[in-house]
């Protein structure tokens, strides 16, 4: 048996269902990432690869949006009331629409002898 030097062993190669329940085991087990990849008999950085390129590619997840729901909820309610805020100060400041302004008490006549 001659092997060249030349020649090298061709990488081995997984199913796509494969890699993604392996990702799964890894991200889910709680067990360190370095104990599955003795387990399974693979390299550190094929399995590191995979969790990248599957975190990359999945979508955003669940927990994360339903918990932004709530601040976006908020976020609507306070702008709101600032709007509501900003009309009674201004009618405050102004009066109501289309009332004429009067003089404030006291101001009308002065307090001389006439």
């Amino acid at each position: 048996m001659c092997v060249s030097i030349s020649e090298k062993p061709k990488p081995k190669t997984y199913t796509a269902e494969f890699k993604a329940s392996v990702v799964k085991l890894a991200l889910e087990s709680g067990r360190p990432m370095s104990q599955t990849v003795r387990e399974l008999g693979l390299s550190k950085d094929t399995l590191y690869g995979w969790v990248r390129q599957h975190q990359g590619t999945r979508p955003p997840d669940a927990e994360k949006t339903a918990s932004a729901e709530p601040l976006y909820e908020g976020l609507k309610r306070l702008r709101r009331e600032v709007s509501i805020l900003k009309e009674e100060r201004d009618i405050l400041k102004n009066g109501p629409p289309g009332a004429q302004r009067s003089a404030p008490v006291g101001l009308e006549t002065r307090g001389g002898v006439d």
